[in-house]
Formats: structure tokens, C-alpha cells, sequence
């Protein structure tokens, strides 16, 4: 249930990451700063999405 948890916080972390990283694009921001939150914005969905995956449930 924690893993679960700690998932879905990860995958909301890195929507909020992306998203981000998305106004920065938009706004013509630092390309620095795109680049950093772009990548852990990805790092932090994407391993959200995968704990979720193959967190099996107890119920």
C-alpha cells in the first residue's frame, strides 16, 4: 500500500515537473532549467508509473 502511495506521489511530482517544463518552453525560459525539469520530470513519472504497474495489491 505504501509502494502504491509513493507511486502516485512520484507520478504527480512529475506531471508537476513536465508541466513546468512546458511553461518554461512556452515563455522562452532558460533552456538550462527547461532541460533540468523536462528530465526529472520524466524520471519522476515514469518511475511513479512503473512502481504503480508492478506494485500488486493484497486485497
Amino acid at each position: 500500500m505504501e509502494k502504491r502511495i509513493f507511486g502516485v506521489i512520484l507520478t504527480l511530482l512529475g506531471i508537476g515537473g513536465l508541466i513546468y517544463a512546458a511553461v518554461l518552453f512556452a515563455e522562452g525560459g532558460n533552456y538550462r532549467q527547461l532541460a533540468i525539469y523536462g528530465i526529472l520530470g520524466a524520471i519522476f513519472f515514469f518511475s511513479g508509473v512503473g512502481l504503480i504497474r508492478t506494485t500488486k495489491d493484497n486485497a
